[in-house]
C-alpha cells in the first residue's frame, strides 16, 4: 500500500490506517525507538503512542514523506520516555550519552536538548552537516539523531569504533567552531 494511499485512510479515519502503518514502517519505526530507549518494551509503548499522535493530527499536519513524519513522532516519544526513565531511574542509554557528548559544543546556559529544538540552531546544523563528506554525515546522524551505539555507527559506515569516536570528536569540534561563528555559542 502507498503512503498516499495510507493517508486517505488515515483523513477517513479508517481503523486499517494503524494496521496499514505497522505493516509498512513499524520495523523501521522501532529500530528508531529501540536505539534510543535500548528496551524493546519501552519501544512498543512509544511506538503505540506515536501511532496515536498520528492518528490524532489527521488531517491538518500531513507531510509529503509520511516514513519521516512518523519517525520524527516515534523519535519525539521516545525522547520524551528516555528524560521520564532516567528520571525515575536514572540509567544511562545511547540517548543520555549522545546528548552528554553533545553537550561539550553548546552554550552552558542551555542543554543540549533545549538547543536542538531551536530552529534556527537546526538550520545552521543543517548547513554544517552539508558542508561535511557523506561519511561523516552518516556517522554523525545516526549517533546524535538516531542514537545509535558508538558499535553501530563504526559497523554501519565500515569503520573501527576508534576510527568513528576520532571521526565524531574532530566533528564536534568543528561543529563548535561552525555554531561560535554563527552566534550560537560564547
Amino acid at each position: 500500500m502507498t503512503d498516499s494511499e495510507i493517508m486517505d485512510l488515515y483523513q477517513k479515519r479508517d481503523e486499517a490506517a494503524i494496521r496499514e502503518t505497522q505493516k509498512k514502517y513499524q520495523r523501521y519505526l522501532m529500530k528508531i525507538a529501540v536505539s534510543i530507549l535500548g528496551d524493546e518494551s519501552d519501544a512498543e509503548e512509544c511506538l503505540n503512542d506515536a501511532l496515536l499522535a498520528a492518528w490524532n493530527s489527521v488531517p491538518a499536519d500531513w507531510p509529503e514523506h509520511l516514513c519521516l513524519y512518523l519517525g520524527k513522532i516515534v523519535r519525539a516519544k521516545a525522547i520524551d520516555r528516555v528524560r521520564y526513565n532516567t528520571r525515575q531511574k536514572r540509567q544511562p542509554s545511547e540517548y543520555t550519552v549522545s546528548v552528554e557528548e553533545l553537550g561539550e559544543v553548546f552554550a552552558d546556559d542551555h542543554s543540549p536538548e533545549d538547543a536542538l529544538d531551536d530552529e534556527l540552531l537546526r538550520e545552521a546544523l543543517q548547513r554544517f552537516l552539508q558542508k561535511q563528506s557523506a561519511g561523516v554525515r552518516t556517522l554523525f546522524l545516526a549517533r546524535y539523531f538516531y542514537y545509535r551505539s558508538l558499535r553501530e555507527v563504526a559497523a554501519l559506515c565500515e569503520i573501527s569504533e576508534s576510527k568513528a569516536k576520532s571521526i565524531l570528536f574532530r566533528t564536534r569540534k568543528k561543529l563548535r567552531t561552525f555554531l561560535k561563528k554563527e552566534g550560537f555559542t560564547p
